[in-house]
């Protein structure tokens, strides 16, 4: 019987890319599984078949083998997918740990096959900075507890003089192997779970651990540039590995504390500025807080409203690592003045009085406007 093309068995299209072909094939293999269809002769025929599909397809030598020859190229000398596997031309074990590791824990492939110690836990610290640190870059000192290598043996878990021993109930590969029908079921080996060692005289000092608690300190370098929810990371800083395995990586994630005058929006800042009424008024110039410490001078026009802005070029923040400078927005607010002198009164009760549609034109058009929908409403 001519075997079907292996596209064809999986229901993808030959441009279908490695997450696409995955999900097909665990689609497939949930489907005919001989499990859930232990009387269905045919599931197991079939399931086999869709395995080993996948096995070529996922394999970008053999993919492209097949793409040029089709199943010519695993047959008459010319190699097979599997290279020495069982039934079916593949290794079906090796689909079946990569399809089913998620639901045995073992997370498919990620890690090699290979047992061994296991590599230590990652660490996450948050840091709070100032937007000044964001803007200059900073370099600073943090302290985190953590595990660490155990000194007395080096990391290793065993006594001073010894060392760990080869385990022999798996051979040092961290998994046993056991058959169930047709396939074949990886486990963390009972003895040594996982580690592929043993230990027979464990050291005093971190148990047969091989890392010990204690405090570390780091120094943290934050670039230019930063901003709220930037991650960076330490590699090899996080947890010790267990008997010299290696270390986690350490993951800084950075807060940014509120400023006071600044507002930021990616690279460009924003500050309010209140100016006097008579700046406002008759125009002149202001002096306004920049995020580098110093000050700049703006022009304020004759007849400046509140809201009006003013853009300051390459007064805002830097991109990551320095380089592109934002710009910084500075909007006005004009400030109504407060405890007037008899004499302030006075004056500005003169002002009123000689005021006029062509001094306040926005205030007077607007009561107009609210006088003439009334007399609508009214008729």
């Amino acid at each position: 019987m001519e075997k079907r093309d292996y596209y064809e068995l999986l229901g993808v299209g030959k441009d279908a890319d490695a997450g696409v072909l995955k999900k097909a094939f665990r689609k497939k293999a949930m489907e005919f599984h001989p499990d859930r269809n232990p009387d269905n002769p045919e599931a197991e025929k079939k399931f086999k078949e869709f395995g080993e599909a996948y096995d070529v397809l996922k394999d970008p030598e053999k993919r492209a083998a097949y793409d040029r020859y089709g199943h010519a190229a695993f047959e008459g000398g010319m190699g097979g997918p599997g290279g020495g596997a069982g039934a079916g031309g593949f290794d079906f074990s090796d689909v079946f740990e990569e399809f089913f590791g998620d639901f045995m824990g073992g997370g498919g492939r990620r890690g090699g096959r290979r047992g061994g110690p296991a590599r230590g836990s990652d660490l996450r610290f948050n840091m709070e900075i100032s937007l000044e640190d964001a803007f200059n870059g900073k370099t600073d000192q943090i302290t985190i507890p953590t595990a660490v290598a155990c000194e007395p043996c080096s990391g290793s878990g065993a006594e001073p003089g010894s060392s760990p021993e080869v385990c022999g109930t798996c051979g040092g590969a961290g998994k046993v192997r056991a058959s169930q029908g047709f396939f074949m079921v990886e486990r963390t080996c009972p003895k040594c779970q996982g580690a592929g060692q043993t230990i027979s005289s464990p050291c005093k000092s971190c148990r047969g651990a091989g890392k010990v608690q204690k405090e570390k300190t780091l120094q943290v370098k934050i670039p230019k540039g930063v901003e709220e929810g930037t991650r960076i990371r330490l590699s090899g800083e996080g947890e010790a590995g267990g008997r010299g395995a290696p270390a986690g990586d350490l993951y800084i994630f950075l807060s940014i504390k509120p400023h006071p005058l600044f507002k930021r929006d990616s690279d460009m800042l924003f500050c309010r500025v209140p100016i006097p009424m008579t700046t406002a008024t008759l125009g002149g110039n202001i002096e306004v807080p920049t995020i580098e410490g110093k000050r700049a001078r703006i022009k304020v026009p004759a007849g400046t409203q509140s809201g009006r802005q003013f853009r300051l070029k390459g007064k805002g923040m830097p991109e990551l690592n320095g380089g592109f400078v934002g710009d910084m927005i500075i909007e006005t607010m004009v400030e109504t003045p407060v405890n007037l002198t008899k004499r302030q009164r006075e004056l500005m009760g003169e002002f009123a009085s000689e005021g006029g549609e062509s001094v306040s034109p926005q205030s007077d058009g607007f009561f107009t406007k609210v006088k003439e929908l009334w007399e609508d409403l009214t008729d």
